[in-house]
């Protein structure tokens, strides 16, 4: 049995009961054990047992590793990772080879994490329950029937299925909360900034956070720990504090936790959500909190303004992929209009070019202010409400999503109901907020989560505060 925590994994390798390279090959056994739930999209076996056995060296030498050393980490198709392919799961960038080391990649390895390898994600990260990746579905580990969530479900599963001990994914709206959910684990984002997105594939700039899945909060107060900080390649990384969020002691004092009690009485939500959301509830209760029942005004125009912004931002993002610099170029085009739109039309899935054509439109002379300029006042009026209440109580607790994990399929020809999925996610990306998924149990044998929202840098308050529940 591998350990479940990195304190566990340094533990286990210091007092010789395990080695790295032990702990290598069982998590590389895993991956070609449960192939058919198509995490990865690339292993780097040969390389990851070499390092592990340069660790496991530079220890009898009484050699001073770093805070990760021994722990085994995937990361989602959409960092950089110098000298090795990220595709964003797009035909795209199907053999493109990252010629540097995403910011938060270079911190990890600088601390000496055991990259495993790169996990199946929705294209260019955009869907909710990873069936939009070129490389096909991800299936959820505790029914291969459903969905894991997205975009991040390659991510969420190698951590689910045991085939790593943490994965760093991404977050647009909620892809790295809502597969957390979906798949039993803790799925966290920071506040906006507070760590670099120098080296993520750009998919909605104003929105796109770097997060982690884990077993446990402690191990992602950790990772948070290594990547945080002020980055000269990211002007929108600030040069806030880093504070030691993994010594930090669990908080279990008494706060002030405000919910949407319209939520409960929605019918978009499952009877489940609802019943483990009163557990949740109840709980908290009994723990000494006091539970807030607020009105939230603005959840009707959350996804639209949401979808308009991001597809906005993905239209420009996503237009430096034209054939002519790197990613696919198309082999039968004989000008350079030609070259444009085959490569494109070739290179692109159904959901990248619908978002991409969305967001041109709300850009285009005559509807930008009807669209982009009212969808950017929109987010500031749900940005102000939220910080009125985070301004009055401690954190906000939501569901993370309206359902519980889906059939693979069902909802392919459904973009609407795979929008819908996110509403109760995208809140935290339009805010900039810090928010954690965390796992509540079982509805069935499905798993399923609610999550804790709190104010800007206010990520130590947050995890002390999970770490005592």
């Amino acid at each position: 049995m591998l350990p479940t925590s990195i304190q566990a994994t340094r533990e286990a390798i210091a007092a010789g009961r395990t080695s790295t390279v032990e702990i290598v090959k069982a998590y590389l056994a895993a991956i070609e054990d449960q192939r058919y739930l198509n995490i990865y999209v690339e292993v780097f076996g040969d390389e990851a047992l070499r390092e592990a056995a340069r660790q496991d060296e530079a220890l009898t030498q009484g050699a001073k590793l770093g805070k990760l050393a021994g722990v085994v980490v995937s990361i989602k198709d959409v960092l950089c990772y110098q000298g090795h392919g990220v595709s964003a799961g797009s035909a795209m960038l199907e053999n493109f080879v990252s010629p540097y080391n995403a910011t938060a990649i270079q911190r990890l390895l600088e601390e000496d994490a055991i990259i495993i390898g790169r996990t199946n994600c929705d294209e260019f990260a955009m869907g909710s329950g990873n069936e939009n990746s070129h490389y096909g579905p991800t299936r959820n580990a505790a029914d291969v029937a459903r969905v894991p969530g997205g975009s991040s479900g390659g991510a969420a599963v190698s951590v689910q299925a045991g085939t790593c001990l943490v994965a760093v994914g991404s977050s647009t709206g909620g892809s790295v909360r809502q597969p957390a959910s979906f798949c039993g684990v803790y799925g966290f984002k920071p506040t906006y900034g507070r760590i670099s997105r120098h080296g993520l594939i750009a998919y909605g700039s104003s929105f796109d956070s770097i997060g982690f899945l884990a077993h446990n909060v402690q191990d992602i107060s950790l990772l948070l720990e290594v990547t945080a900080g002020a980055d000269t390649k990211d002007s929108t990384a600030p040069n806030k504090p880093v504070l030691p969020y993994a010594k930090a002691a669990p908080d279990r004092e008494p706060q002030s936790i405000v919910y949407f009690a319209e939520l409960l009485e929605s019918d978009a939500l499952d009877d489940a959500v609802k019943e483990s959301m009163q557990a949740t509830i109840d709980k908290l209760k009994g723990l000494g909190h006091t539970l807030i029942p607020a009105k939230f005004s603005y959840f009707d125009y959350v996804v639209p303004t949401y979808y308009v912004l991001t597809t906005a931002e993905a239209s420009s993002n996503l237009s430096r992929f034209d054939g002519m610099r790197y990613g696919h170029r198309s082999p039968d085009a004989e000008d350079l209009q030609e070259t444009y739109t085959r490569s494109r039309t070739e290179g692109f899935g159904a959901e990248v070019q619908r978002r991409i054509l969305l967001g041109t439109f709300v850009l285009s002379s005559g509807y930008y202010d009807a669209y982009y300029g009212k969808a950017q006042k929109a987010r500031r009026l749900i940005r102000d409400q939220l910080q009125g209440i985070l301004d009055a109580h401690d954190f906000i607790l939501m569901p993370v999503s309206p359902s519980l994990p889906w059939p693979v399929g069902e909802r392919v020809d459904d973009p609407v109901a795979n929008y819908l999925a996110d509403v109760y996610t995208v809140l935290a990306n339009l805010a900039g907020l810090p928010a954690i998924a965390i796992p509540a149990g079982t509805a069935g044998h499905l798993p399923v989560g609610f999550q804790l929202m709190a104010d800007q840098w206010e990520e130590n308050k947050l995890l002390r505060f999970v770490k005592g529940l």
